[in-house]
């Protein structure tokens, strides 16, 4: 049989044929790493999905700064809050998978798929954890006139007064009344939430008698624990608190894997070249463990973390099985 040859076909041209076989497999094998090689190649944007001023925010402009003096390339805070953290979230999720878009993620990034339920983004697919940066222990305080001392006297007072208690927090869906409603659940009482509009007022309730307790911020409540104006108990961290060492964890007090914390971390959109997620963590976790910045986050209240993707990721699955039983046995929806 006679095979057709092309009319332009000369041994050079077989010749730069074969060379272009051989070298473009080598090709697409470098591309990766020499564009992870030139990040980052313009301004960095850390989305908050939040308002200025808030923790959240002040988490993301400190990391910025820091990132901005170790890269020397802008870093600029995208405030985008609404809906539960929704917008912002989102997009982060639809940016270019670059590493140039990043995600302030707080802790209804794990609460949301239940507590919202329909969401415009997947919460594991559609993000490329990058790290953990801390977490901020809440502390359990009670009304001086509860007459309990200890996180088990005050689940025997409450099991002896079925709904006759009550918890309050800075709204409905927050850390601080998951927290209430995951000691409900582990302590199998029920305590009733009362929400307000803020950490101050619930706090203030608490202090004026008209609500028993609050799961609040270890730093919000330190003012009121100073004053003897609330009587704090334990804190919800596994670890004691270095602003509070002496107070005991729930974990200590008998209630065994007992955590609500918030918390803040960083994430990239899903495809994120992992040779980029893994210089973006490097960097961060450096950062984190910087002295100032270390000694800044305890005295917010915060206790520095910095782990790995991989550990953040599994992190971020635990919270998300953790607060979807807590939510679905509390029976709590979206308002």
């Amino acid at each position: 049989m006679i095979t057709r040859v092309d009319r332009d076909f000369s041994p050079m041209t077989a010749l730069a044929q074969l060379l272009m076989v051989v070298a473009l497999p080598v090709l697409l094998l470098r591309g990766t790493p020499v564009h992870a090689q030139n990040y980052p190649s313009k301004a960095l944007r850390i989305v908050v999905a939040y308002a200025p001023g808030g923790t959240n925010d002040i988490s993301a402009r400190a990391v910025g700064q820091k990132l901005t003096e170790l890269w020397g390339v802008p870093v600029v805070i995208d405030n985008r809050p609404g809906g539960g953290t929704v917008i912002g979230t989102d997009i982060v999720a639809k940016s270019p998978p670059d590493g140039h878009t990043l995600l302030l993620t707080p802790p209804s990034f794990t609460t949301n798929p239940t507590y919202l339920q329909k969401l415009p983004y997947d919460t594991l697919r559609d993000f490329a954890p990058i790290t953990l940066l801390n977490i901020n222990p809440q502390v359990l305080v009670v009304n001086p006139s509860v007459p309990a001392r200890s996180v088990k006297a005050l689940a025997a007072l409450a099991k002896a007064r079925p709904g006759g208690m009550n918890c309050s927090s800075s709204g409905s869906g927050g850390a601080n009344h998951l927290a209430c409603e995951l000691f409900n659940t582990m302590a199998g009482v029920k305590i009733v939430h009362v929400p307000y509009k803020g950490n101050a007022p619930s706090l203030l309730a608490v202090a004026s008698g008209e609500i028993d307790l609050a799961m609040n911020g270890v730093l919000a409540s330190m003012a009121m624990i100073k004053g003897q104006r609330v009587r704090p108990l334990a804190v919800t961290s596994l670890r004691r608190s270095s602003a509070l060492p002496e107070l005991p964890t729930f974990d200590e007090s008998g209630f065994k894997g007992f955590e609500a914390v918030a918390w803040t971390g960083l994430a990239a959109p899903a495809k994120t070249p992992a040779e980029i997620v893994g210089r973006l963590n490097s960097a961060i976790v450096k950062i984190v463990h910087q002295p100032d910045l270390k000694e800044r986050m305890i005295a917010d209240g915060a206790e520095p973390v910095g782990n790995t993707p991989e550990q953040f990721r599994t992190f971020l699955q635990n919270e998300i099985v953790k607060w979807r039983k807590v939510i679905q046995v509390a029976g709590l929806k979206a308002e």
